[in-house]
């Protein structure tokens, strides 16, 4: 079995026009929602043999408010990957490796929820993150695998499912 961990970035600054998308830093909301699931994704438990990120960066700076002790690899086919690319990256990684971590973006993430999960293996934690896999969503999957170069959709279990507002009601939507 292998377990597969996905963290998208927090909040991202839209005020930074003058800014490419790939160059977006995290707006004051961003910075304390990734202190928060940071502080979770720790509690969680999980030790993270691998972690694999967009170089974006909302990404870098989700990572280092809110993961700093994390040593991290990060590859451009991340940002604003599809399912299908993140697959890709996942099936490369060492066969002895139990547990990855890969932080970056939707649509990519929401939808690799959506496709890893089995319609046999669907449960309350994946009903949550269906609706919507919100910024600095945490998401970890049991994978009924023994080699990631087997990895395929429909091959997981969603375990544990976490957003932000769930741990601070603060961060909950804004209206």
């Amino acid at each position: 079995m292998k377990r597969l961990g996905l963290l998208r970035h927090a909040k991202s600054d839209w005020g930074e026009s003058d800014k490419r998308d790939f160059d977006r830093g995290l707006n004051d909301r961003g910075r304390r929602g990734s202190k928060v699931i940071g502080d979770h994704v720790r509690k969680h438990g999980v030790k993270w043999d691998q972690v694999i990120a967009s170089p974006a960066e909302r990404v870098k700076r989700t990572l280092e408010n809110g993961l700093p002790e994390l040593e991290v690899e990060w590859d451009k086919r991340l940002y604003l990957a599809s399912t299908d690319t993140i697959l890709d990256v996942l099936r490369e990684c060492d066969q002895g490796t139990e547990a990855v971590l890969i932080v970056g973006h939707n649509p990519g993430l929401g939808d690799m929820v959506l496709e890893m999960v089995a319609p046999l293996n669907e449960n309350d934690a994946f009903d949550e993150a269906r609706v919507k896999f919100p910024t600095a969503a945490y998401a970890v999957f049991d994978l009924e695998i023994d080699s990631w170069s087997d990895l395929r959709t429909g091959t997981a279990t969603l375990t544990h499912f976490k957003r932000p507002r769930d741990l601070d009601s603060g961060l909950g939507p804004e209206y």
